[in-house]
């Protein structure tokens, strides 16, 4: 238990004889000050409705006469009050008190008062509504969407949820299997309510679910209804916690997340907004109320647990971070700014003891017993300081028995890429065709603070770019030693890479005392290489095949600000095209809208599209990055081209097919084709022709190491595991052995299964948090841009409008790499 006790800034005692619940406080800036100062708000059962506003002159005051706003005696009891947006046409914020048979929403108001007597507020009735059912509790929110309102639910002793439109009843449905109502909440991020049944089961249901259900005044079954008149009211989501529940309340961490908080009997929940459990905690006491609320620690929450002992808990997640004991046992506990300060937590008992208070502790009056003196010998106390400063000089030199820390920085790797290309290209026996094709320079530099052995240098490209070299060796290099390798970076091949950055890793041995042959460590460091290695500027192409569209959240870029040296410098500063050329023949058209924020990529191969695409969100990243802009987005608004990427699946398949039948008749002569094949590079050398230097791939059976096989394995284990939606495909076993398929259906199959799963909120992460929501959806079609020149038409409608319904696939979280062009490209 806890020595410590909440510090009492302000309190008072309601009336006498009253009795309260949880549903009875609340903290709202009700009379619409604007100030950002709440205003506390208790109804209790006698029918007494009182507003404070609490100023203590000195921490501990009791409530003096001006404290209290207003008391007014509404006569029925009032079970529940909440402070919203509930009356039409207006924003202001107005009171909702419920009764047990009435719903009345009130406007707060106060008068600047002429005497010392102060200010004087008042109540309005805006309108109310009459219940023909008992009331048991309710919640209010933005329900469907709406903005700029909020509408009420109310549920009822038997089960029904009424909704009021503000000043109108809507719709009232019974929930099924309801026997005694329980804890309701709304949350606006999934749109449903969320209750706990007598079953104890956290049930929730969507709003929309609701509002289409049959009608709770027809609730007995109908001919009509026979006839499929009205849908059956189905659960969204179910989760048994095998106990009553006290209290729900849901917390959003932002516009993505949001977390509901359930208060058992017995336990603490915190679930997802899905159902599933993100941790709970076992209570040791009898608890009464809670409060969650955000954390200072991103991704934690912090919460209020009342308990009838009376003692307050703070708990961060599961574990507790402070105990405080109050006068009182809460049954409803809020946190506000009152009075300019900031985190009060106002607690109300069942007994109308309402208290203000905060965390800390008071100063001890406990004073430490004198103890009796004696008399200092300070020769004998100097002896023992320079001994002991003696020990600890020498623990320092020999570094004690204690292991050193270890340090980060004990060797540096740095890399620098030469921002010109080679004066005499490094190209070697390349396979692009007639271009000359260019070599660029990199350094890699290593800088180490203590001596290190076996250090190793390997450096990696996607191919088809290769390395002049991609292994250096260091045997041995002393402390504070610096070594740099020069290399160059070339296409050897014909197709595109999929990425231009580079990875150099060093893998080196770190000695210690009690290791002399040195601890293994790795370091690496990442480079890019320049697009001008692959691609040369080129004339833009009118006509394409394939189009992709960039949605971005900032006003256009000039292209020649983000690609110099692919534009004429003679043409206006704002170029809004642009083309390029692979060296290895293809060419791609860059178009930047002049009156919206997007841009263009279109070419005659599809393929040829994602290395521009990946450049210029990089370069825009970059671009707005050192302008200090944070805040920049890229989008995708369009469908997935499936159809376009199962093209070139078969046309790889096809000649992957092909190339296994010509082995075949390749097989029984192939000892032959060798024996040629070694006189005639023996004969030629250098000058062999191509289709004799690979012969050998062709007769070593290249074409039966698959590319379909192993992605269609990735993807299976995928849907098997982390994007599987039943036990029955977790029970799949996949084959230890992978195969050449007759067809790619099976393959177009599953990855459209994937990209399905990905859309409707799957996670590649087989963590907890695996089934969170995220961002990333699959939208619907995409529509052109009109503002080009190259365009074959043109359309007189705001571009803006042209993607209002449309949803956007962020391009900060890239997709997974189970789907590479790579392997088609070659």
């Amino acid at each position: 238990m806890s020595l410590f006790k909440a510090r009492d800034w302000w309190s008072t005692v309601l009336g006498e004889k009253e009795e309260f619940d949880q549903g009875c406080l609340c903290l709202a800036d009700v009379d619409n000050t604007g100030n950002g100062q709440d205003k506390i708000i208790v109804g209790s059962f006698m029918g007494y409705l009182r507003i404070f506003n609490p100023h203590p002159v000195k921490t501990g005051d009791g409530a003096q006469a001006e404290d209290l706003l207003l008391e007014v005696h509404l006569r029925d009891p009032i079970l529940q009050v909440e402070v919203g947006k509930f009356v039409s046409g207006t924003e202001m914020l107005h009171l909702a008190v419920l009764h047990s048979r009435k719903l009345c929403v009130y406007s707060v108001s106060g008068t600047l008062g002429n005497v010392e007597h102060g200010n004087q507020y008042q109540i309005k009735l805006m309108y109310e509504h009459n219940l023909q059912r008992t009331a048991c509790n309710m919640t209010y929110g933005s329900f469907g969407g709406v903005k700029g309102r909020d509408l009420i639910c109310i549920q009822s002793m038997d089960g029904m949820l009424m909704v009021f439109e503000q000043e109108s009843y809507a719709f009232g449905r019974f929930l099924p299997g309801s026997l005694l109502p329980g804890p309701l909440a709304y949350s606006s991020r999934t749109d449903s309510f969320i209750t706990v049944s007598s079953c104890q089961q956290v049930e929730s249901y969507k709003y929309q679910v609701l509002a289409f259900a049959t009608d709770a005044d027809k609730r007995q079954e109908t001919e009509q209804q026979k006839l499929g008149s009205g849908k059956r009211l189905v659960v969204d989501w179910t989760l048994n916690i095998g106990e009553q529940a006290l209290d729900i309340c849901i917390v959003s961490f932002n516009q993505l997340a949001s977390s509901v908080f359930v208060l058992g009997e017995r336990n603490f929940f915190c679930l997802k907004d899905n159902g599933q459990i993100r941790f709970m905690k076992k209570l040791d006491c009898s608890p009464s109320c809670f409060l969650p609320y955000c954390s200072v620690s991103e991704g934690t929450m912090n919460t209020l647990i009342g308990n009838h002992n009376n003692m307050l808990h703070i708990y961060q997640d599961v574990t507790l971070k402070w105990a405080t004991q109050l006068p009182h046992i809460p049954v409803a506990v809020r946190v506000g700014c009152l009075h300019d300060l900031k985190g009060v937590i106002v607690t109300l008992s069942d007994d109308g003891h309402l208290q203000c208070s905060y965390l800390g502790t008071d100063p001890s009056l406990f004073q430490a017993p004198k103890v009796e003196s004696r008399e200092l010998h300070y020769d004998e106390l100097d002896i023992e300081l320079k001994e002991l400063q003696k020990i600890i000089k020498d623990v320092n030199k020999s570094q004690g028995i204690w292991p050193v820390t270890e340090r980060e920085d004990d060797l540096k790797v740095s890399a620098m890429v030469s921002p010109n290309v080679d004066s005499v290209s490094q190209a070697t026996d390349v396979e692009v065709g007639i271009d000359l094709i260019p070599s660029v320079t990199v350094k890699v530099t290593l800088q180490n603070r203590l001596a290190l052995q076996k250090a190793k240098l390997s450096v990696y490209v996607q191919p088809p770019l290769v390395l002049t070299c991609d292994q250096f060796t260091f045997e041995f290099m002393a402390p504070e030693m610096s070594r740099t390798v020069a290399f160059s970076v070339y296409l050897k091949g014909s197709y595109t890479p999929p990425e231009l950055e580079g990875n150099a890793v060093v893998s080196y041995s770190r000695p210690s005392d009690r290791n002399p042959d040195g601890i293994p460590r790795v370091i690496q460091c990442k480079f890019r290489l320049p697009l001008k290695l692959i691609c040369l500027p080129g004339q833009p192409s009118k006509t394409a095949s394939h189009k992709l569209t960039i949605d971005t959240n900032k006003s256009p870029v000039s292209l020649l600000s983000l690609f110099p040296g692919f534009a004429n410098q003679s043409e206006d500063d704002q170029v809004n095209i642009m083309g390029f050329r692979f060296l290895g023949g293809s060419r791609v058209t860059l178009l930047a809208s002049k009156t919206s924020q997007r841009y263009r990529i279109q070419s005659e191969q599809f393929e040829d599209l994602w290395l521009i695409t990946n450049e210029l969100i990089i370069r825009l990243q970059e671009y707005f990055e050192k302008q200090g802009i944070k805040d920049f987005a890229c989008s995708f608004s369009g469908s997935m081209p499936l159809q376009e990427y199962f093209e070139l699946i078969d046309h790889h398949f096809e000649l992957r097919i092909n190339g296994e039948k010509l082995e075949e008749l390749l097989s029984e002569r192939a000892v032959q084709f060798r024996a040629i094949q070694r006189r005639l590079l023996t004969r030629f050398k250098d000058k062999t022709p191509a289709p004799l230097q690979h012969l050998d791939t062709l007769l070593d059976g290249t074409y039966k190491q698959g590319w379909e096989e192993t992605v269609d394995a990735a993807i299976s284990h995928l849907l098997k595991t982390c994007l599987s939606k039943s036990s029955k495909e977790q029970a799949l076993n996949l084959s230890s052995q992978l195969n050449i398929p007759k067809d790619t259906s099976r393959l177009k199959k599953h990855i459209t299964l994937l990209c399905d799963r990905l859309a409707k909120g799957g996670r590649l992460c087989l963590s907890t948090d695996a089934t969170a929501p995220q961002i990333m959806v699959m939208p619907g079609g995409c529509t052109t841009i009109p503002e080009s020149d190259l365009e074959e038409r043109s359309i007189e409608q705001d571009s803006t409008e042209l993607f209002t319904n449309h949803k956007h696939l962020n391009l900060e979280t890239p997709l997974p790499e189970v789907l590479p062009l790579q392997g088609l490209s070659e």
